[in-house]
């Protein structure tokens, strides 16, 4: 029985995949030609052997091949498919005992982790990390204390002045004996009152973001090395092709 690391035999088994199921879709075609499966041969005997007869004409043999035989294309079909089965057989049974750890900042983290597992967390990791890139942080140019009570960050109390427009009248020209005041209308911003501004935030610190993004990154790694190593664990190759198409074919 050979053994191989699972790695090796994962390498080839796109390739043989592509290769056996366009063999088999060529099959596939051939078998939907019933004419290739069939021929004939004729031969003709005049009633009369006086060639001079009317009825002695001699016709040349008809003669027509059989293209495709029915059994070879199942042997052809056999061997593929065992060769398929086998291989996935393989895999499969190895994925059953490789297993790694997963260890991060000198602790194992998970243990015994099968291959399998191992692939479904470095997917879901990658998710998480699109997680934590997409979280909202508290804006730097700003000064933020949390406040128990809102369960929010807040920054301390801006006041900013609000100013309103005031009509008054300017007198330009003082009320003389001959001539009248010249006064015209004018408008002025005022200050009004004052605004007291809180901001207030539910993001988080960007070091807090920071640090989970480090550990998922570092997860991340230890994923992966913890998958190399669980593929590079020898399995023995497996044989079941054979007996599954045995039944099918012979009974």
């Amino acid at each position: 029985m050979s053994t191989k690391k699972l790695c090796q035999y994962i390498a080839i088994e796109s390739s043989v995949k592509n290769r056996v199921t366009a063999e088999l879709t060529e099959a596939h075609k051939d078998l939907q030609k019933n004419d290739l499966f069939n021929g004939h041969s004729r031969r003709y005997e005049p009633r009369n052997e006086d060639p001079n007869s009317p009825l002695g004409e001699k016709l040349p043999e008809e003669h027509k091949k059989v293209v495709a035989r029915a059994e070879a294309i199942v042997k052809l079909t056999i061997e593929r498919l065992v060769e398929h089965y086998d291989l996935a057989a393989t895999r499969d049974f190895g994925n059953c005992v490789a297993k790694a750890d997963v260890e991060v900042d000198g602790r194992v983290l998970l243990k015994d982790v099968p291959v399998a597992h191992l692939l479904f967390l470095e997917k879901r990791v990658d998710d998480l990390l699109t997680f934590l890139r997409k979280l909202p942080t508290l804006d730097p140019t700003e000064n933020w204390d949390y406040n128990p009570s809102q369960d929010l960050f807040a920054t301390a109390p801006v006041q900013t002045a609000r100013t309103k427009k005031i009509s008054r009248a300017l007198v330009l020209y003082e009320a003389t004996k001959e001539h009248p005041a010249q006064v015209k209308e004018i408008t002025e911003d005022v200050q009004a009152g004052t605004w007291s501004t809180i901001k207030y935030s539910s993001a988080i610190v960007a070091q807090k973001r920071n640090e989970m993004l480090r550990r998922t990154e570092e997860l991340q790694k230890a994923i992966k090395f913890a998958r190399e190593k669980a593929n590079a664990t020898e399995v023995d190759e497996k044989k079941v092709g054979r007996a599954i198409l045995d039944y099918v074919f012979k009974g």
